[in-house]
């Protein structure tokens, strides 16, 4: 996004101070909120790997954009900042319906917790905002690790990480390549095609 494109107002966010929560502490925090919600990114491969892999910075969950009121009332306790192309707004700013991404914020210390996703969808159907002919139904997107916590199934996770060139994506990809069954494999090489079109996993899938 183009600098003229942003939302009015807004401040740089700088080095933000993270000590993001444990995906198992998010869970138990959401426990009974009746929320489609989900670990992703890069804890999401580690859930699905069953094993800790590398150090996380953060830890961001992808919630239904029209259920993140539900989400806000279980961590009432917390402050919120929408968040986008390095910059931080309130919540009550017009950047709440351009930007996605939610910072979970402890209100005396300024330390960030969790990083909340607000993903597009249709009742209890996902839809994928970079292509928004990509659409499943929730309970084919969420699976839960053997300790509850719901996280997203790996070949979405790394249809979102392709966008990126970075090395930890591309060691992401590399370590759970080997346990993604034929029907993960041919989802996102179908998905990559379509989205990241001649994108360098495809040939590795």
């Amino acid at each position: 996004m183009i600098d003229d494109q942003l939302p009015p107002g807004g401040v740089e966010v700088g080095d933000p101070r993270w000590d993001a929560w444990h995906p198992l502490e998010v869970a138990q925090r959401l426990a009974g909120v009746d929320v489609a919600w989900c670990v992703v990114a890069g804890w999401a491969l580690d859930l699905f790997r069953g094993e800790v892999t590398r150090e996380h910075e953060d830890l961001e969950i992808a919630v239904p954009a029209d259920r993140f009121e539900l989400i806000r009332a279980a961590l009432a306790g917390f402050a919120f900042d929408v968040v986008g192309a390095g910059r931080r707004w309130p919540l009550d700013s017009a950047a709440f319906e351009v930007m996605h991404q939610t910072w979970v914020r402890e209100p005396d210390t300024g330390v960030y917790r969790l990083d909340v996703f607000r993903e597009p969808h249709d009742a209890d159907t996902w839809i994928c905002r970079r292509d928004q002919r990509i659409r499943l139904p929730y309970e084919q997107i969420i699976v839960t690790s053997p300790d509850g916590v719901p996280y997203l199934v790996p070949e979405i996770v790394l249809l979102f990480k392709a966008k990126h060139d970075r090395a930890k994506d591309d060691a992401d990809f590399a370590g759970v390549l080997a346990l993604l069954s034929p029907t993960r494999r041919a989802w996102l090489a179908a998905a990559l095609a379509r989205v990241h079109p001649g994108h360098r996993w495809i040939k590795a899938l």
